[in-house]
């Protein structure tokens, strides 16, 4: 069968290598030529290219002679050229529901999905080091695997990963959850809503919940924070919920300590050494609830506690640089931003930033009013890693909302030189704190800029 799939964007390309996988003659076609593209989608078009599917860019009227069924990307409308000559031929369109229940039948394991605002890529890590611990060979999908999630589900089945696993646990951003919208999931997991990426619906918190909450229709079972219950209740009779709060009548609560976390479930507890900081107190808990629902044994939780230290960019050590422990964080919403302040409230801290804009406007006066309140030295990045603009006013709009009269306030041009300044600013035993969107966006690139900013600055202000 021949498929055309329409948009080589975030949609299009994981449907078009999956059919093509599947044994259907699959041309993909944009308006946008190769070199348009980011350079890790141009990677990843050539190597579809590679595997047989049909590269048809640069195309603003692109044939459908010969063709039997087509995929639509969401953002196409209605009254695009292309969209109309598929309508008036009356041609086969698959949806997103189809598409899922055939991902859905080429997964032969339990899936357990995890999305949320905050803290679903650190879930998804730690349910998956439980789930290892207790002897399962994991398949994982995360943001740490691949930016977008969908393409890394369907490079695993593309590679085999599916038939060689004995659970699934996929991290499931809301984009992915739009595609992938009709999985059959064991166990699901709602971390929280909170208002971001309103953009993407129309600026609507109640369509972003709406999307979020595809998961809870989608699953057995489904867990959720106690923040979401108001929301979960309204659909759902029997979820389970969980919190980090020491007098939760939750099903499952979780009591910190020094070095030690406490899961208190029905009438049983237990306590495990804990090595972490900071928000993995809270999606720890949220780990063991999956796992304890699953059936893993509260021996094999405690071990792979014990043992966690955190996954790259979450409040991620990467080593001391002229006497100055160096800190990457990942957290860019108000909530997460907090907890990482409060944590390091006691130390002097230098504090680099990223652009805040990725794929969603977002408050940067909010952010500087926050920042403000726990830090005297704060270097703002004016680069948007994503339109590769130099964007100076997003800058300005965070340094200029810090009211501590006393704070040092530096805008530059992006996330390297950023870096490299906090050396200018810091001294011996201080702390070097990044936050922000990116490294969750563009992780790799994120980092190594950011580590490229921190050895300049090292050698020049030493």
């Amino acid at each position: 069968m021949k498929c055309l799939v329409i948009g080589a964007g975030n949609a299009g390309r994981p449907v078009a290598r999956l059919l093509n996988n599947q044994d259907y003659d699959v041309i993909i076609t944009d308006p946008k030529n190769l070199s348009d593209f980011k350079t890790d989608v141009q990677s990843i078009l050539k190597q579809m290219e590679k595997e047989g599917v049909i590269l048809d860019l640069g195309n603003d009227d692109p044939s459908i002679e010969g063709i039997d069924c087509v995929y639509k990307a969401p953002t196409l409308p209605d009254s695009a050229p292309i969209a109309k000559k598929v309508k008036e031929a009356n041609l086969k369109v698959i949806s997103n529901e189809e598409f899922s229940k055939m991902v859905n039948d080429l997964i032969p394991v339990d899936i357990i999905g995890i999305t949320g605002t905050m803290g679903k890529t650190t879930t998804t890590f730690i349910t998956t080091s439980l789930f290892k611990q207790a002897g399962y060979k994991v398949w994982a999908c995360s943001s740490l695997v691949n930016n977008l999630v969908s393409e890394a589900i369907i490079d695993g089945i593309v590679k085999g990963k599916a038939q060689d696993c004995d659970i699934a646990i996929f991290e499931l951003p809301h984009g992915t959850i739009g595609l992938l919208n009709d999985l059959s999931v064991k166990i699901g997991l709602l971390t929280n809503i909170a208002e971001d990426h309103l953009s993407e619906f129309g600026g609507s918190l109640e369509k972003y919940q709406e999307r979020k909450l595809i998961l809870e229709k989608m699953s057995e079972i489904f867990i959720s924070n106690n923040s979401c219950r108001d929301i979960i209740s309204k659909v759902r009779d029997n979820a389970i919920y969980y919190e980090l709060n020491e007098n939760s009548s939750c099903d499952f609560s979780g009591v910190t300590g020094d070095k030690y976390l406490t899961i208190n479930y029905k009438d049983n507890s237990f306590t495990t050494p804990f090595h972490m900081m900071s928000y993995f107190f809270e999606n720890s808990v949220a780990a063991s609830a999956v796992a304890l629902t699953y059936g893993i044994a509260e021996k094999d939780i405690i071990d792979a506690l014990s043992e966690f230290r955190g996954l790259p960019a979450h409040m991620e050590d990467v080593g001391e640089y002229n006497g100055r422990k160096v800190i990457l964080d990942s957290a860019f919403l108000y909530d997460g931003m907090k907890i990482t302040l409060e944590y390091f409230k006691d130390e002097n801290v230098v504090l680099f930033l990223d652009h805040f804009d990725t794929l969603s406007k977002r408050d940067k006066k909010e952010v500087g009013e926050l920042v403000g309140q726990y830090v005297d030295v704060i270097i703002a990045s004016g680069f948007n890693e994503v339109t590769q603009e130099v964007e100076m006013d997003a800058a300005y709009e965070v340094l200029d909302a810090i009211e501590n009269p006393d704070a040092t306030k530096i805008a530059c041009e992006n996330i390297t030189d950023a870096a490299e300044l906090t050396f200018k600013y810091s001294k011996p035993g201080d702390i070097i704190l990044h936050m922000g969107p990116l490294i969750a966006y563009d992780r790799k690139t994120t980092v190594a800029k950011i580590m490229e900013g921190l050895k300049k600055g090292s050698k020049k202000y030493e």
